[in-house]
Protein backbone atom coordinates (compact mmCIF):
# COMPACT_ATOMS: atom_id res chain seq x y z
CA UNK A 1 0.00 0.00 0.00
CA UNK A 2 2.99 2.38 0.52
CA UNK A 3 4.46 2.07 -2.65
CA UNK A 4 1.02 2.22 -4.49
CA UNK A 5 0.22 5.48 -2.28
CA UNK A 6 3.77 7.18 -3.73
CA UNK A 7 2.99 5.68 -7.23
CA UNK A 8 2.51 7.98 -10.21
CA UNK A 9 -0.50 7.51 -12.34
CA UNK A 10 1.89 4.56 -14.34
CA UNK A 11 2.10 2.99 -10.77
CA UNK A 12 5.86 4.33 -10.72
CA UNK A 13 7.46 5.28 -7.65
CA UNK A 14 11.34 5.21 -6.57
CA UNK A 15 11.62 5.99 -3.20
CA UNK A 16 15.20 4.62 -1.37
CA UNK A 17 15.48 1.97 1.04
CA UNK A 18 16.41 4.35 3.96
CA UNK A 19 13.10 6.71 3.19
CA UNK A 20 10.83 3.67 3.03
CA UNK A 21 11.45 2.24 6.26
CA UNK A 22 11.74 5.45 8.01
CA UNK A 23 8.41 6.44 6.84
CA UNK A 24 6.81 2.73 7.87
CA UNK A 25 9.39 1.90 11.02
CA UNK A 26 10.94 -0.67 9.80
CA UNK A 27 14.33 -1.91 9.83
CA UNK A 28 15.89 -1.58 6.09
CA UNK A 29 16.34 -5.10 5.97
CA UNK A 30 12.70 -5.89 6.61
CA UNK A 31 11.84 -3.79 3.70
CA UNK A 32 14.61 -5.18 1.41
CA UNK A 33 12.58 -8.74 2.41
CA UNK A 34 9.19 -7.06 1.47
CA UNK A 35 10.37 -6.16 -1.92
CA UNK A 36 11.77 -8.96 -2.60
CA UNK A 37 8.72 -11.12 -1.85
CA UNK A 38 6.85 -8.38 -3.80
CA UNK A 39 8.90 -9.14 -6.88
CA UNK A 40 9.14 -12.61 -6.83
CA UNK A 41 5.38 -12.99 -6.64
CA UNK A 42 5.12 -11.09 -9.53
CA UNK A 43 3.35 -7.92 -7.55
CA UNK A 44 6.23 -5.61 -8.42
CA UNK A 45 8.89 -5.17 -10.90
CA UNK A 46 12.04 -3.22 -9.76
CA UNK A 47 14.35 -1.31 -12.31
CA UNK A 48 17.97 -0.24 -11.21
CA UNK A 49 18.44 3.73 -12.06
CA UNK A 50 21.85 5.19 -12.22
CA UNK A 51 23.43 8.60 -11.84
CA UNK A 52 24.84 10.26 -14.74
CA UNK A 53 28.07 9.50 -13.51
CA UNK A 54 27.65 6.03 -13.37
CA UNK A 55 26.23 5.71 -9.48
CA UNK A 56 23.36 4.02 -8.31
CA UNK A 57 20.60 6.18 -7.28
CA UNK A 58 17.28 4.91 -5.80
CA UNK A 59 15.32 2.25 -7.83
CA UNK A 60 12.26 2.83 -9.62
CA UNK A 61 9.10 0.17 -8.73
CA UNK A 62 6.33 -0.53 -10.72
CA UNK A 63 3.30 -1.83 -9.83
CA UNK A 64 1.72 -4.86 -11.95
Amino acid sequence: MYLKSMSASKGECWPGIKTIAADLSLSRSTVKRALADLERHGYLEKEHRYRDNGSFTSNLYRMK
